[in-house]
């Protein structure tokens, strides 16, 4: 270990925490909106690198006609449970979200999709998929039980993770696959060079911290979030939307998701299961956070990313197992912290 090697450590592990930060964020802020531990934030990763590395090879990618399969879901969903007070208004706004939207997309998809297709428009493409696929996962598996308890939510959570895992196997096959990089650029700085993707990252995960604090802080829709997140029953009690909170709560999560696939996916292979460990890093900060703080789920998700860094110089074999042992300390102080509570009584 020398000045030099701790640098390039410093700046990888940098790097990864700014990535796992935006995952951390996004958790933090669906659960704090609707309660649910979101697992398959992870998916949201794959489904945004993949079919932008999908996109940006001349091919469409499957998670498009997912959107659309999900989105006809949806449409029978709300026609079955708005069964006795069906009118016009109700259908038309259905049929626009949950079924003109994903077709209108997919025809989209396929008059844009090509290899000479510009960088920014397979970005774009992949991000209105996973939005999409975000949307249609809040109103198939969990606006219908948004008042039950947090652990058939969680229930809920691993089988939607599972069910994207798998789905995520058909569409995009057991290889990896590589997206090419936003920037060719290059600056250096001493030791250090900074890419055009790295800076990226960096970037990105700034203007994404701002503005949501711009966001809940300055916005009408930002603080009826926060209304639903600190008191669900009384955001209701005040005419608040707690349906269209969760909504927006899972596409903000959804779209954050996908850019942080998007930034890693041209300096890394990714699987179809990549998300998955990528999510849990993010869970660990968001965990550090006590699923509530932002400001300490970014400091958290950084410290996680510069651990990983250095785990992986001095025991490479051990590091995942160093990265997840973090979360132990933090629960216990937090279990210690808290005040008795007594269980409910049926």
């Amino acid at each position: 270990m020398n000045t030099t090697i701790m640098l390039f450590l410093l700046q990888d592990g940098i790097t990864n925490g700014a990535i796992y930060a935006l995952l951390g964020l996004a958790l933090v802020l669906v659960f704090a909106v609707t309660r649910v531990i979101l697992i398959p934030q992870g998916e949201f990763v794959t489904y945004g690198a993949l079919s932008y590395a999908m996109l940006a090879t001349g091919q469409v990618p499957g998670t498009a006609r997912l959107a659309v399969a999900m989105g006809l879901v949806a449409f029978a969903l709300d026609l079955f449970f708005a069964r006795n007070a069906l009118h016009a208004r109700l259908v038309i706004h259905s049929v626009a979200l949950n079924i003109a939207f994903p077709v209108a997309l997919l025809g989209l998809i396929y008059a844009l999709v090509g290899p000479g297709t510009p960088i920014a428009v397979n970005i774009a493409l992949a991000l209105l998929i996973v939005a999409a696929i975000g949307l249609f996962l809040y109103r198939i598996a969990f606006q219908p039980i948004a008042h039950t308890s947090v652990l058939v939510l969680l229930i809920a959570s691993v089988g939607c993770h599972l069910a994207l895992q798998g789905l995520g196997l058909v569409f995009f096959g057991a290889e990896g696959l590589r997206a090419p990089a936003l920037s060719n650029a290059a600056v250096t700085a001493g030791p250090l060079r900074f890419t055009g993707q790295s800076l990226a990252v960096y970037g990105l995960t700034i203007g994404f911290i701002v503005a949501l604090w711009l966001f809940f802080g300055y916005t009408k829709t930002g603080k009826a979030l926060r209304a639903t997140a600190v008191n669900r029953l009384g955001a209701r009690l005040v005419g608040i939307r707690t349906t269209l909170s969760g909504q927006i709560a899972f596409l903000l999560a959804s779209v954050i998701g996908a850019i942080s696939g998007i930034l890693i996916v041209p300096i890394t292979t990714l699987y179809y299961d990549t998300g998955f460990l990528i999510g849990l890093k993010g869970f660990i900060a968001a965990i550090i956070g006590g699923l509530v703080s932002y400001p300490l789920t970014a400091v958290a998700a950084i410290v996680v990313g510069i651990v990983e860094a250095f785990s992986s110089f001095y025991a490479s074999n051990f590091k995942e197992v160093i990265v997840f042992t973090l979360i132990l300390p933090v629960l216990v102080l937090r279990s210690l912290a808290a005040p008795e509570v007594e269980e409910e009584k049926d």
